[in-house]
């Protein structure tokens, strides 16, 4: 009987272990030997799935941000983003400004609570706004980046982020004092750098030292919603496809990972400023989440109308915002984004890369289905549901085991079995998913 009991507590205490091992206990966060994804030190893979929560520094207290963060762990993510200085002075809800010592112990805490729950935190330095208006200048912001690393240097769970919805070429010597100062004091980290809506930093970025791997924004307009901008630098009704910056990013040299670190938010405008506007919904989140990951992004990042501002009756509301924040938490979007992060993780991780050779005849918009492969399995994202027609002799094996994963709920299908052929197939459900294909000799999943 004691014996029994002694097992139980064993084995009570590994799970507890297990449950409290973070992700650095890997080590530090490094680029991938094939410059396409994270990793850890040892090895081990880093999907980068990220929250959006810009200004949670200055309007959450601390036990909204105990309760926050622990939504954000429940919920999957490993990233949360924020912005230390949304404008110069900040302000937190304690009245402390960013003048003061106070400021800054608030910002602790919210780092001591991420790193509780195993969550990087995201530090977008300054928003790129207070740059462009000069109130943060080149010397100013070498003496802000050495205060900033000297702080935060030796936490586990810190990625900088220059830049803040600005492009690369707005006062370009402020961002390149900063993050070389960052730098020299703090090369444990990762640096990237967050872009004007419908660009990529490696347009400005693909040849400094400093930066690690590539942010791009993609934006909240649907379809054709030029909205008169003559600052367009995309193509004319390209707006949703936010696969187009992975491909364009992996033309610069050298290469580096590349994320969306900014796509639609559920629950805002279509074209961002319009409350009269349709809203995006958990399909469209989900839709720019696969696309991005099965072009070739290292993860992905999530944003919500409510959350990113934190908004609550008697506040503001920016973008037509509707719902308080701790409401936008039951959001579907919110819990359905590590259904992606857990089935890139399934399957052989460093060899995978984007084919869109494994469809015949695709389509576009809505219509293109996505496709990535490794060397023996093969993933097609089809956000309509509609019939497919898939090339499978480009990955290994003389049989495929076929599974269909519905990207809401993540639940999947087994399909059967089908000779290494082209193949007409219908996904066992309406909506979008993912048709799943391996060698039949592998286990990745098990019928």
């Amino acid at each position: 009987m004691k014996k029994l009991q002694l097992l139980f507590l064993l084995v009570c205490m590994a799970g507890v272990a297990m449950a409290g091992e973070k992700p650095w206990s890997h080590g530090r966060l490094v680029v991938s030997e094939n410059h396409r994804f994270l990793q850890h030190e040892d090895g081990t893979p880093f999907f980068l799935l990220g929250e959006t929560a810009w200004l949670m520094p200055q309007r959450l207290n601390r036990d909204e941000v105990k309760f926050y963060l622990q939504q954000c762990a429940d919920a999957g993510f490993n990233m949360v983003q924020v912005q230390v200085l949304n404008e110069l002075p900040s302000w937190n809800v304690y009245g402390h400004s960013s003048d003061e010592e106070g400021y800054w112990q608030h910002l602790d805490y919210i780092i001591e609570q991420a790193e509780r729950q195993g969550i990087y935190l995201g530090l977008v330095a300054v928003w790129g706004s207070q740059v462009k208006s000069g109130r943060m200048t080149e010397e100013r912001a070498r003496q802000y980046g050495h205060f900033l690393a000297m702080r935060y240097k030796d936490r586990p769970n810190i990625i900088w982020l220059m830049g803040g919805d600005i492009e690369g070429d707005v006062h370009p010597e402020v961002w390149t004092a900063m993050a070389t100062t960052i730098k020299s004091i703090d090369a444990s980290h990762l640096m990237t750098y967050h872009p004007r809506g419908r660009t990529t930093s490696a347009r400005w970025w693909s040849g400094a030292a400093w930066i690690d791997f590539h942010c791009f924004q993609s934006g909240h307009r649907r379809y054709g919603q030029r909205n008169g901008d003559k600052y367009y630098p995309i193509p004319d009704n390209s707006e949703e496809d936010n696969w187009q910056y992975v491909d364009s990013t992996w033309t610069r040299d050298p290469q580096r990972p590349v994320i969306d670190d900014e796509p639609i938010y559920e629950g805002i405008p279509q074209g961002l400023h319009d409350g009269r506007q349709p809203r995006w919904q958990a399909p469209d989140v989900r839709r720019y989440a696969y696309w991005s990951v099965f072009a070739g992004s290292c993860g992905h990042t999530y944003g919500n109308n409510a959350i990113m501002q934190f908004y609550r009756p008697g506040l503001p509301p920016a973008y037509s915002c509707q719902k308080p924040w701790w409401e936008a938490l039951g959001d579907e979007g919110f819990h359905q984004m590590h259904h992606l992060k857990e089935l890139m993780l399934r399957f052989p991780y460093f060899d995978r890369v984007p084919d869109q050779s494994l469809v015949v005849n695709n389509g576009e918009q809505y219509d293109r289905l996505m496709a990535t492969r490794g060397t023996d399995y093969l993933l097609v994202y089809n956000c309509t549901g509609r019939e497919m027609c898939l090339d499978l002799t480009k990955i290994r094996g003389g049989r495929k085991s076929l599974w269909w994963m519905e990207a809401a709920t993540g639940r999947l299908t087994y399909m059967g079995e089908q000779p290494s052929d082209i193949v007409t197939l219908h996904p066992c459900v309406n909506g979008d998913g993912v048709l799943i294909a391996f060698d039949a000799t592998k286990d990745y999943l098990n019928p």
